[in-house]
């Protein structure tokens, strides 16, 4: 009889041969900052998250440090939205201000800044439109501008989700041309036109105002595909690629792992976290349990990098753990 039971036999056992194990180096942990002050407001479909200016983000900003993250994801909610997203890459924008503020905060903590244009333009759309038609070319020179300008402000690392071909190379040209060849590019590689994305946009205000993003986003029944998706943005100058949605995709994420050495990154969205929180709210699972084995799950498909709302209570979970 094979009894591999044995290796499972106490908890300590159990700890010397676990094979995955979630650290909290890994975590980054998206945050919405809104131009205004006095601003806190709760978003409703992810409980725990809020919007925040810049007077009450450092309160949260606070809470990430003593957690022990080391990184966070920025997202910007500006006051002026127009066709072409000109607070994208306006240098006294809100995420250039958040992203100085942070910087004079804690200096060694890790800025990552989306690079997008649908939370800042009338339209909702990642690109530039004309006719109905999301332009793909016509949008790359707009998110070279947001880049540098928020590269300039103190942002390490760069991360565009917008899914316009070509504009991972049109950035790291962009970054180069303006001194900034240090500053790093996470690819949102293969970003999936995912139904998880729906409670993001209540938080960024960035739901389009026409159609869908089908047409630029993945197909959610391509693998495949993924893996060129990941090949073009590695061929342009990514430093770490990127799979979205994380748990729906963990074959993709396997596959790019055994496709790829590069850092890759998931991101455990919104949807994937309101379901955890709804569930948990009600007394059906345990939260705590559920949240560790995702995460565990996306440490085992090959990520080293898990973006989460959940990352603080990973983070206070792992300390208690380790006590």
């Amino acid at each position: 009889m094979i009894r591999l039971r044995r290796l499972r036999g106490s908890e300590a056992i159990r700890n010397m041969v676990r094979e995955n194990r979630v650290h909290k180096e890994d975590l980054v942990y998206p945050m919405f900052v809104a131009e205004g002050t006095g601003i806190k407001n709760p978003v409703d479909s992810m409980p725990g998250i809020y919007q925040y200016s810049l007077d009450t983000f450092e309160e949260e900003l606070h809470r990430v440090a003593d957690a022990g993250i080391s990184a966070v994801l920025l997202f910007g909610i500006p006051a002026h939205k127009d066709e072409v997203g000109s607070s994208a890459y306006d240098d006294q924008g809100i995420m250039q201000k958040a992203v100085r503020r942070i910087k004079e905060l804690y200096p060694d903590m890790i800025v990552i800044a989306d690079i997008c244009l649908c939370e800042y333009t009338s339209h909702g759309h990642c690109g530039i439109i004309h006719d109905g038609k999301i332009l793909n070319d016509e949008t790359l020179p707009y998110l070279g501008k947001m880049a540098v300008s928020l590269a300039k402000a103190g942002a390490d690392m760069v991360a565009p989700s917008d899914m316009m071909d070509g504009h991972t190379a049109y950035i790291r040209k962009a970054l180069d041309d303006n001194g900034l060849t240090d500053v790093l590019i996470m690819g949102y590689s293969a970003k999936f036109a995912s139904g998880y994305y729906a409670p993001f946009r209540d938080a960024a205000h960035s739901a389009p105002q026409f159609g869908d993003r089908r047409t630029y986003q993945m197909d959610p029944a391509n693998g495949r595909e993924a893996l060129r998706e990941c090949e073009a943005d590695i061929a342009e100058g990514a430093d770490i690629i990127m799979v979205k949605p994380a748990l729906a995709y963990l074959d993709v994420v396997k596959d790019v792992r055994n496709h790829t050495d590069y850092p890759i990154a998931v991101y455990n969205v919104s949807g994937e976290y309101s379901m955890v929180k709804a569930a948990a709210a009600n007394g059906w699972i345990d939260e705590k349990r559920i949240v560790m084995e995702n995460m565990t799950a996306m440490k085992r498909a090959g990520a080293g990098i898990i973006i989460t709302y959940h990352a603080i209570d990973v983070a206070h979970w792992l300390e208690s753990e380790s006590i």
